[in-house]
């Protein structure tokens, strides 16, 4: 994994998790978990760009690096000869799951603390609108 960065746990979360894990930067995890959600079917890099509100020349160099470690692969497009279709790997899967517990515990540390049960709701309402 060439495209790895060493990532400290936030420093209020470095207590439950003192060493420093070696985890690909959350961009990475926010596109696996976005192709994990629509598997079989996949997405085309402009639904993935709108999912993850990026800018398409940052999502292509992205994919370029999921792709390049073995997190994704890229398939033609039955219905457009010229588009592709992103998918996760068996790879991607693994490495989502083994970030998942490092950043559940960071969002825990973060948000889980600081908002009461109607709130977390009212966050999950409204983040669910921006998707």
């Amino acid at each position: 994994m060439s495209h790895v960065a060493q990532i400290a746990p936030p420093s209020a979360a470095a207590a439950d998790c003192p060493e420093r894990i070696r985890l690909p930067p959350l961009a990475w995890y926010d596109a696996l978990l976005e192709l994990d959600r629509v598997k079989p079917d996949g997405l085309r890099p402009y639904q993935l760009q709108e999912r993850m509100l990026l800018a398409q020349y940052n999502l292509s160099r992205l994919t370029d690096r999921l792709k390049s470690a073995g997190y994704i692969v890229r398939e033609n497009c039955v219905d457009d000869g010229r588009g592709q279709v992103l998918h996760i790997t068996k790879d991607g899967c693994q490495l989502l799951k083994s970030m998942w517990p490092v950043y559940r515990r960071a969002i825990a540390t973060h948000f889980g603390t600081k908002l009461d049960v109607d709130e977390t709701a009212e966050l999950a309402r409204i983040l669910e609108k921006l998707r």
